[in-house]
C-alpha cells in the first residue's frame, strides 16, 4: 500500500499531499531523502531505502526541472509496488498542467490523483494477468515435450537392449535409428578400450598429453636446479648476528618503558618553530580565463553533433531549445565522465554524478546563445561545489574552547590504512594547535607496529609537548582511556590519539578500533587517506564505516567525522580522490597535507578543486 505522495518545490515548499492516504510516517524519510540524496547529488539513483524503528520505507521520486518541482512517493519496502513509477509519471504530467507559481494549495488535485492511482493499479493488474496467462501455456508445452522425450528415450532403450530391432530395421527408423547407432558406437568404443575416431570427434589426444607432461617435467627439473643454486647463494651471503653487549638477550625487544625518557635528559631539544602553519594563510586563487575549446568538451566531435550539422547546432544555441532531453545530454555527460576519471575520480562515482546532473537538467529549457556542453559543465561544477562544501560546520578551535569550559579535553582519533602518514600529520595538527595557544597531549595507541611509539616520541620532543605511552602489545582502547584521564588531571586541552594502520578487511584490528572509539567516545574521528588512491578510496572509506557500524555494540555507532588528505603535493591535477572520499562518506575534508614540514597543512579550496576536476 502506498504510504504517502508529496509534491514540493526545490525550495522546500510543500504544494500538495495525498489526504486520502493520510498515513503518519515513522521517522523522517522525506527529510532524510532531501539531506542524504537530493542535496548530495545522488538524485540519479532509482530509489532510496529508509530504515526507522518499526518501519522500512522505499522512496521513489521524479523531477520537473522546468517548473522546479519534486514528486516523491513513499511505500513499505516489503510490498514492492510495481505501479509507483507509472503513477509518478502521470502525476507529474497532470500536475504540471494546473501548476501556478502564485498558488500554494491544490485541493482540487485530490480527485485527479484518485483516478490516476486507479488507472496505474489497473495497468499493473492487467500486466500481471497477461504474464500469468503466458506461463501455463509454456509450462504445458514444455511438459508435453519432456513427456514425449522421456517415452521416446524408454523406447530407444528397450529396443537397443533387445538387440533384435536396433539395427537397420523399421523400428529403428521410427524411434530414431541414427541415435541408437551413435549409442552403439559409443558403447563399443568404451568396451573395447580403444579410441574410436568416428564416434569421439574432437576428443583429446593422449599422446599430446604425454608430450606435455614430459616437457613439463623437464621444465620442473630446470626450475628446481635454479632454486637450488639460489639457495646456495643465500647460504653464502648469510649475515652474521649482531652482538649488542655481553649481557644475555632479553625475551622481548621493547625499549618503550615510560622511565626510558630519562635517557633523553642530556639532549638539548629545540622546539620546532617553522613559522605559521598554512592552515592560517588565506590562499588567493587566480581566476584563469578558460578557452572556449576547453568548455566545449569536444561536443563537436560527438555523433549527435554530426547528425544535426553545423547550422542546426548553431541555430539551437541561438534560438534556444524547447526542452532538454536525455539524448541531448549524453555526449556532453560522456565527455565529462571520461574527464573526471582521468582526474582520479572513481568510475562508479563519476557515473552517479553524471546521472544526477542529467536528472537535474532533463526537461529544462536551454537558454539562448548557450550550448548544451557549457550548460552541462556549469551544472556539474555547481554539483561538485555542493558535494565538497561541508554540510555542517566543524570548527575545531571553537569546539576545543567549548570542551575546555566543560572541564574535559577535546579528543581526536586518527584512523586509516597502513602507510598513509597518520603519525606525521598528527604532528602537523599538533603544531597548528600549539600556534593557537592550545595545550596538546599525544597518546601513543599504535601498540602494533614496531617503531610507532619511538616515532611519536620524536615528534613530541621536537614540539615539546607531553606524550602518554604504555609500550607495545597493550590494549589501545585502555591506553587511550588512561591518556584522556591523564590529560584531564594535567589540564591539557586536546588529546591526539594515534592508532595503528589497518587494512579495511582486517576484522581483528577493525574490532579493536571499534572498541577504542566506543569506549572513549572521541569528539572527532579523522580518517587519514592518501590523495594518490582512486577507486581504492571508495573501498577504504565505505568498509571502514561499515565495520565501525557492524562491530559497534552501541545502537548509534560512531562513524568517520572528517577526512585528512595526505600527499596532496604529489598528484598535480589528479585531485579526484578528495571527491570520491567526500561523496562516499559524506564527511568533509578538514585538512590537506602537502609537504614534509610541520607547517605543510592546508584547508581544502573547494572552488579550486571543482575547477581543476573540470579543466
Amino acid at each position: 500500500m502506498l504510504e504517502q505522495l508529496l509534491i514540493f518545490t526545490r525550495g522546500g515548499l510543500i504544494l500538495w499531499t495525498c489526504k486520502e492516504l493520510g498515513n503518519a510516517l515513522k521517522g523522517s524519510p522525506i527529510e532524510t531523502l532531501i539531506r542524504s540524496c537530493l542535496l548530495e547529488e545522488r538524485s540519479g539513483a532509482a530509489s532510496y531505502n529508509y530504515d526507522a524503528p518499526g518501519a522500512a520505507y522505499t522512496l521513489k521520486w521524479t523531477f520537473h526541472n522546468e517548473l522546479g518541482l519534486v514528486f516523491v512517493a513513499v511505500y513499505q519496502r516489503i510490498l514492492h509496488l510495481l505501479y509507483v513509477d507509472d503513477l509518478l509519471s502521470m502525476v507529474k504530467h497532470e500536475f504540471s498542467k494546473i501548476y501556478d507559481p502564485k498558488r500554494t494549495e491544490y485541493n482540487d488535485f485530490d480527485e485527479m490523483f484518485r483516478q490516476l492511482r486507479m488507472e496505474a493499479e489497473a495497468r499493473t493488474e492487467e500486466l500481471k494477468k497477461s504474464k500469468q496467462l503466458i506461463k501455463p501455456v509454456n509450462s504445458r508445452k514444455q511438459g508435453q515435450l519432456q513427456k514425449a522425450g522421456f517415452e521416446g528415450g524408454k523406447r530407444n532403450k528397450s529396443e537397443f537392449g533387445s538387440g533384435n530391432d536396433g539395427g537397420d530395421g523399421d523400428s529403428a527408423k521410427v524411434t530414431g535409428g541414427n541415435h541408437t547407432n551413435m549409442e552403439k558406437s559409443r558403447v563399443t568404443a568404451v568396451t573395447n578400450g580403444k579410441e574410436n575416431t568416428g564416434s569421439n570427434i574432437g576428443a583429446f589426444d593422449v599422446s599430446k598429453l604425454q608430450k606435455l607432461r614430459s616437457k613439463g617435467g623437464k621444465k620442473k627439473d630446470t626450475i628446481t636446479n635454479k632454486e637450488d643454486s639460489k639457495v646456495d647463494m643465500k647460504k653464502k651471503a648469510t649475515k652474521k648476528n649482531r652482538v649488542w653487549d655481553d649481557s644475555p638477550p632479553e625475551s622481548k625487544l621493547d625499549f618503550t618503558d615510560p622511565m626510558a625518557e630519562d635517557s633523553y635528559d642530556h639532549i638539548d631539544v629545540v622546539a620546532a618553530d617553522q613559522g605559521e602553519s598554512m592552515m592560517d594563510k588565506e590562499e588567493i586563487l587566480s581566476s584563469e580565463s578558460e578557452t572556449e575549446g576547453d568548455e566545449d568538451m569536444g561536443n563537436d566531435n560527438k555523433p549527435e553533433a554530426k547528425k544535426k550539422g553545423w547550422f542546426s547546432s548553431m541555430f539551437q544555441s541561438i534560438a534556444g531549445k524547447a526542452n532538454l532531453e536525455k539524448a541531448d545530454l549524453e555526449p556532453a555527460l560522456k565527455a565529462l565522465k571520461d574527464r573526471l576519471m582521468t582526474k582520479n575520480v572513481a568510475e562508479e562515482i563519476a557515473e552517479k554524478l553524471c546521472e544526477s546532473v542529467a536528472a537535474s537538467l532533463e526537461g529544462k529549457k536551454l537558454a539562448s546563445f548557450t550550448r548544451i556542453s557549457s550548460t552541462v559543465q556549469a551544472a556539474m561544477e555547481e554539483a561538485l561545489i555542493r558535494i565538497l562544501t561541508p554540510k555542517r560546520s566543524i570548527d575545531i578551535l571553537r569546539d576545543v574552547q567549548a570542551a575546555k569550559e566543560l572541564g574535559k579535553p577535546y579528543v581526536v582519533v586518527f584512523v586509516g590504512v597502513n602507510g598513509v602518514g597518520k603519525s606525521t600529520n598528527l604532528a602537523k595538527v599538533a603544531y597548528w594547535l600549539l600556534h593557537h595557544k592550545v595545550s596538546v597531549m599525544m597518546a601513543a595507541c599504535d601498540t602494533f607496529r614496531s617503531g610507532a611509539v619511538e616515532q611519536l616520541r620524536t615528534h613530541a620532543r621536537r614540539l615539546q609537548i607531553p606524550i602518554f605511552e604504555k609500550g607495545y602489545e597493550k590494549d589501545p582502547a585502555i591506553v587511550a582511556k588512561e591518556a584522556i584521564q591523564e590529560a584531564t588531571r594535567s589540564g591539557s586541552d586536546v588529546v591526539l590519539v594515534d592508532t595503528a594502520g589497518r587494512m579495511q578487511d582486517n576484522e581483528p584490528l577493525m574490532r579493536a578500533l571499534s572498541k577504542l572509539i566506543y569506549l572513549n567516545n572521541p569528539d572527532l574521528v579523522l580518517f587519514v587517506g592518501e590523495a594518490l588512491v582512486g577507486n581504492d578510496a571508495v573501498d577504504q572509506l565505505s568498509k571502514f564505516n561499515q565495520k565501525l557500524a557492524d562491530l559497534s555494540t552501541s545502537s548509534n555507532p560512531r562513524l568517520i567525522d572528517g577526512i585528512l588528505l595526505t600527499k596532496f603535493d604529489t598528484i598535480d591535477d589528479k585531485v579526484g580522490a578528495a571527491l570520491s572520499m567526500v561523496y562516499i562518506s559524506g564527511a568533509p575534508v578538514m585538512f590537506v597535507g602537502c609537504g614534509q614540514s610541520y607547517t605543510d597543512l592546508k584547508k581544502l579550496q573547494v572552488k579550486s578543486i571543482a575547477k581543476t576536476l573540470l579543466k
